[in-house]
C-alpha cells in the first residue's frame, strides 16, 4: 500500500467520503506524497509522454504563434510570457529559440512559470538556464501583470473536479470511501445535491463539474480582457459537452485503476471545452476555437516545418522526424491530432489569431 493510501484511508475512517476533487488534490498536490510533487512522470522512464517531449516542431509552432500574437498586441516592450505546468521547461525553451528570429521579443519577454512541484522546478532551472531567468509561481495569480502571452498544454486536464450521478432523487455526488473490506471504492451522497447539472438526464448519467479548470480559465481570461494578450490551452477532451466519467489513472504509460495506488500514478480527466468557451466569454475575453491539434499546427506551418528538417537530417533522423510528425497529427479518436483541443482567450480588441481560421467542424468519432 502506498503511502497516500494509507493516509486516505486513514482520513476517510475518521472524516467520511472524499469528494473526488479532494481526492484529486491529494493524490497529485499532496505536500509529501503527491504524484507531481515526489518525480518527474515525463517521458519514456515516466508515466506519460507529452506533445513537447515528441519533437521540438511542436514548441517551435508554439512559440511562432505567440510571436505573432505579441506583434498583434503591438510589439510592448515588456510583457509576461507565462507557461503554467511547464513540465520540464521543454516547451518554454523551444518556443524561446523559434522567437529569435522576431527582433525585441526575447529582450521584452519577461518568463513566468507556474509551477508546485520542487523537483520539476529543478529541472525547468537546467532546462532554460543561459536561455531565460525564469520567476517561479505556486499560482497563476501572482503571475499576471500587465500584458501578457500564457500557454498552458496539458494542464487542464490534471485540475480537480467533482462527480455527480442521476439518480431517482436527482444528482447525487460520487464520493470516494471504505468498502466492507477497508478498501477504497466509490459511492454516492445520502442526498442529491440542489442546483447541480443539468434539470434531465438518463438514470445512471455522470455529469462532471471542473470548477477548477472554470475558474482559472475565468482568471486567465479577465486578466487579459483588463491588460491585453492572449492565452493558449492545448488539451484533450471532445468539442461538445456531455456525460460520462472521465477519470482516468495512467502509470508506465498504461491506465490503471485510480484507487489502486493513489500518489503513484497520473490521474486526469477530460476537458469539457465547450465550458472553458463560456468561461472566457463571461469574463469579457473574446475565444478562438477550440479547433483540432492537427488543424492548429497545420495551419501554422508543421508540415513545412518538418520538411525543412529532414532535409538537413540524415535518413535516421528524418524518420524520426517523420514518426513525430505523423503522431501528433495522427487522426482518428485516439490520435493526438483528433483527440487534443486548441483553445485561445485573448483581448477582445486583438485580431483573428493564426492557426482557428478554420471552419469549426462536427466531433469525430
Amino acid at each position: 500500500m502506498s503511502a497516500l493510501k494509507a493516509e486516505l484511508v486513514r482520513l476517510i475512517a475518521e472524516e467520511g467520503p472524499l469528494p473526488v476533487s479532494r481526492f484529486m488534490a491529494l493524490c497529485l498536490g499532496h505536500p509529501r506524497h503527491g504524484y507531481y510533487r515526489t518525480r518527474d512522470p515525463f517521458g519514456a522512464q515516466g508515466d506519460f509522454t507529452t506533445a513537447p517531449e515528441i519533437s521540438q516542431m511542436f514548441g517551435e509552432m508554439i512559440g511562432l504563434w505567440a510571436g505573432h500574437l505579441w506583434q498583434a498586441m503591438g510589439a510592448p516592450s515588456r510583457f509576461a510570457l507565462v507557461e503554467i505546468g511547464p513540465g520540464r521547461g521543454t516547451l518554454m525553451a523551444d518556443m524561446l529559440r523559434a522567437t529569435r528570429i522576431l527582433p525585441g521579443f526575447r529582450e521584452a519577454a519577461v518568463v513566468h512559470l507556474v509551477e508546485t512541484s520542487p523537483v520539476l522546478r529543478e529541472i525547468q532551472a537546467a532546462t532554460l538556464a543561459g536561455k531565460a531567468e525564469p520567476i517561479w509561481h505556486e499560482h497563476i495569480e501572482t503571475a499576471l501583470e500587465g500584458p501578457a502571452i500564457i500557454v498552458a498544454n496539458e494542464l487542464l486536464d490534471a485540475l480537480p473536479l467533482d462527480q455527480f450521478v442521476m439518480t431517482e432523487q436527482g444528482w447525487r455526488e460520487r464520493l470516494i470511501g471504505l468498502d466492507s473490506e477497508g478498501r477504497l471504492a466509490f459511492g454516492l451522497a445520502a442526498t442529491a445535491s440542489d442546483g447541480v447539472g443539468p434539470a434531465t438526464a438518463p438514470p445512471g448519467a455522470i455529469f462532471e463539474q471542473p470548477l477548477a479548470a472554470l475558474s482559472l480559465v475565468s482568471t486567465v481570461a479577465s486578466h487579459l480582457a483588463r491588460a491585453g494578450g492572449g492565452a493558449l490551452f492545448i488539451d484533450y477532451g471532445p468539442l461538445q459537452s456531455g456525460f460520462g466519467d472521465t477519470l482516468q489513472a495512467m502509470r508506465r504509460h498504461a491506465f490503471v485503476d485510480p484507487l489502486e495506488e493513489p500518489g503513484e500514478a497520473d490521474l486526469t480527466v477530460h476537458v469539457d471545452f465547450a465550458r472553458m468557451v463560456q468561461a472566457g466569454l463571461r469574463a469579457g475575453a473574446a475565444t478562438h476555437g477550440p479547433v483540432r491539434q492537427a488543424d492548429f499546427l497545420l495551419a501554422l506551418g508543421l508540415a513545412e516545418r518538418a520538411q525543412a528538417l529532414s532535409a538537413k537530417a540524415t535518413p535516421e533522423q528524418a524518420a524520426s522526424i517523420g514518426a513525430a510528425f505523423d503522431r501528433l497529427t495522427e487522426r482518428g479518436a485516439t490520435g493526438m491530432g483528433d483527440l487534443f483541443k486548441v483553445l485561445a482567450v485573448s483581448h477582445p480588441g486583438l485580431p483573428p489569431l493564426p492557426g482557428f481560421d478554420l471552419h469549426r467542424l462536427p466531433e469525430q468519432g
